[in-house]
């Protein structure tokens, strides 16, 4: 298939992350199937997505789906639930994916493409996504800023071509792409951005631009960093030498952009904490590499998930 004709898209959980891919997808006249929680796919099918962009204000017609078995059918699935949900939601799909189809997997993290693949046996390719978003209300997703994709490269000729497809596909529907060869790195290294953002705007439920400003931020950055980076090293993994700059000009590049642990926490929803701040403690714990920054926020944000499941009178 070439890389301009029209394919079939489903995106697995249809939340900020997947609308923002998914709608690009959608306007670019690639038939889109959103698959999501009730609340979303009620309003896509009453009247489309509403894609607030940051040059556009659109309602972009998709099929909506609550089920899994809705991925059938679609050549490329965007791969978008939360990490705690990722073999569940694979199993879910294996029965119903094509024998053409390609996963995208768009989640946080950097270890859930090897959880998908256990579970299909289709080409699963790991994406790193940079993109401030936000479900603004049923069906609304709200684009903040920047929405581009580094996607790992695989072994071999018809691989790379399959790459080279795919980046064509977003690229055609105006998401810059990247092809990587040290996907690893590029994981780890929005894991590192991950690790220093995520919990301190959930615990202070605050945007990045203020965030970033409060005393003793950039310093309780700085330690996160470190810890993480000093992990990813004793797993052999390579990493950019100016990760700590690139962590700080995030919040230039995002300023209004709330985590999406901060959105998770302030709907009551469980977080993804375990596989980010929680992720590095246990790989340090495994590594012998000391971990307290990441380990003291990862027991703020459980404190705080378990305060918002809790009873209102308890």
């Amino acid at each position: 298939m070439k890389a301009g004709e029209s394919i079939r898209v489903a995106v697995l959980g249809a939340g900020a992350v997947g609308c923002f891919f998914g709608g690009m997808l959608a306007r670019a006249g690639h038939p889109v199937t959103l698959i999501g929680r009730r609340v979303h796919v009620d309003a896509f099918r009453k009247t489309g997505l509403r894609f607030e962009g940051l040059k556009f204000d659109e309602r972009i017609p998709v099929a909506a789906s609550t089920e899994a078995d809705a991925v059938r059918g679609a050549r490329l699935v965007l791969f978008c639930v939360k990490s705690t949900d990722t073999e569940q939601a694979a199993a879910q799909i294996a029965p119903h994916l094509d024998a053409d189809a390609i996963v995208v997997n768009l989640q946080n993290g950097v270890d859930n493409t090897e959880r998908i693949q256990a579970k299909v046996s289709q080409p699963v390719i790991p994406a790193v996504v940079y993109v401030a978003t936000e479900m603004a209300g049923p069906g609304h997703l709200k684009h903040h800023g920047r929405g581009d994709l580094v996607i790992g490269s695989l072994n071999g000729a018809s691989s790379s071509e399959l790459n080279e497809t795919i980046k064509n596909w977003f690229e055609a529907a105006g998401v810059p792409t990247v092809i990587s060869d040290n996907v690893a790195g590029e994981l780890w290294a929005k894991l590192v951005v991950n690790c220093a953002y995520n919990a301190l705007s959930a615990i202070a439920q605050l945007p990045y631009g203020k965030l970033i400003a409060g005393a003793g931020v950039r310093d309780v950055m700085r330690d996160v960093v470190e810890e993480t980076l000093a992990v990813a090293k004793a797993g052999g993994v390579r990493m950019a030498p100016d990760m700590l700059a690139r962590v700080y000009k995030i919040a230039e590049a995002m300023p209004t952009q709330y985590s999406s642990t901060a959105q998770d926490l302030a709907r009551g929803k469980p977080t993804e904490i375990d596989h980010l701040n929680g992720f590095v403690v246990r790989k340090g714990e495994a590594a012998g590499v000391p971990t307290p920054a990441n380990r003291a926020l990862q027991a703020l944000v459980k404190l705080l998930e378990a305060k918002a499941r809790a009873p209102k009178d308890a």
